[in-house]
């Protein structure tokens, strides 16, 4: 099953559901679930977290990659701070954050931009993956929270 919900807490706030602008496009659009400032990178070092209200479903063996839409970083000098995000199939439903999906930005600008509910930002584009033949060797541990979560228990 690979679809995405709107998370608890924006049932009621006029979330859309990602969606693929032209029929052979690979991403999935992201929008922000509400107005948000990013100031300039000289002013906060550190990324400003826009909500989506959206969270994925999608196959174990599946991972959703997340990458600022080109018009993001081009026009705005909006990016992510790591260049791509990774959401793992087990994020969804987890019990910090429902699996929302947040899109962490930063902006390489000489002005706050002003994304207003809405506007797309990012895109999403689910892969599969390959685990080593050995995988089944090593310990598994079982998600339990949000972002940064995983080997903090």
């Amino acid at each position: 099953m690979r679809k995405f919900a709107i998370a608890k807490g924006y049932e009621d706030k006029e979330i859309q559901l990602p969606k693929r602008s032209t029929q052979n496009s690979a991403g999935y659009d992201f929008e922000s679930a509400e107005d948000v400032t990013i100031p300039p990178i000289s002013v906060q070092k550190n990324p400003v977290i826009v909500k989506t209200g959206i969270k994925a479903y999608m196959n174990d063996d599946e991972v959703l990659e997340i990458f600022v839409r080109s018009s993001t970083a081009i026009k705005k000098g909006l990016t992510l701070p790591n260049n791509v995000g990774i959401i793992d199939s087990d994020y969804v439903d987890n019990p910090d954050n429902d699996g929302q999906i947040g899109i962490p930005l930063w902006n390489f600008g000489t002005r706050p931009y002003k994304i207003k509910k809405g506007e797309r930002i990012a895109q999403g584009i689910f892969t599969k993956f390959l685990k080593t033949d050995d995988d089944h060797e090593h310990s598994k541990t079982e998600r339990i929270g949000g972002v940064g979560s995983t080997g903090n228990q």
